[in-house]
């Protein structure tokens, strides 16, 4: 089922999600939403506060970028509960970033190209991992919602305050979106 995306001025974007444990109840609806979701938004991963739920829980899929990156041809994980190290010794890439809680914005931000990422599948499979590359900075970009942050909180105030007027936007719910979305101030669809 294709649930609305929570839009920037949601509290649940900025609050710390809650790790679950194996008796989650509606897991794998929550985690199948969550992909349907991501599909029918035309992103490439999502977390779960971006459906509302406080739940530390990512989907990524990133095979529509294989003809750039053909490292992530049949690319496509569920994150349970990851634990993401950045390696703060690897070389930085600025790149455009966009996010599905913020329609129409798209900044620079830089991050790390080599990270390491401790996690479980949707089947309670434990698997440890150095990620490098595109993945790297989908992952970082995916955990920071986990942690209630938004990737326009790496870019520079002087960004930030010339994206103000379109975030206040945001919060009053006055934003094109060609998605089923929640608003902070509306009650569903827009």
């Amino acid at each position: 089922m294709v649930l609305p995306v929570y839009i920037y001025g949601q509290p649940v974007l900025r609050k710390v999600a809650a790790e679950i444990g194996k008796d989650y109840e509606g897991l794998h609806d929550l985690i199948q939403n969550m992909k349907d979701t991501m599909y029918a938004s035309d992103g490439i991963g999502i977390a779960a506060p971006q459906v509302g739920v406080s739940a530390r829980i990512i989907y990524i899929d990133v095979d529509v970028l294989k003809d750039d990156f053909p490292e992530l041809k049949d690319k496509r994980m569920v994150l349970i509960n990851p634990v993401l190290t950045v390696d703060e010794q690897s070389p930085t890439v600025t790149r455009e970033e966009g996010c599905l809680s913020l329609p129409g914005i798209h900044e620079n931000v830089t991050r790390h190209t080599k990270v390491h990422l401790h996690w479980l599948d949707e089947d309670w499979n434990e698997h440890d991992e150095d990620i490098e590359g595109y993945l790297a900075r989908v992952v970082q970009h995916e955990y920071d919602h986990l942690d209630g942050k938004l990737f326009i909180d790496h870019i520079s105030p002087i960004r930030h305050s010339l994206i103000r007027g379109r975030l206040n936007n945001m919060i009053k719910g006055k934003t094109r979106v060609n998605y089923r979305v929640k608003f902070f101030k509306s009650q569903g669809r827009r």
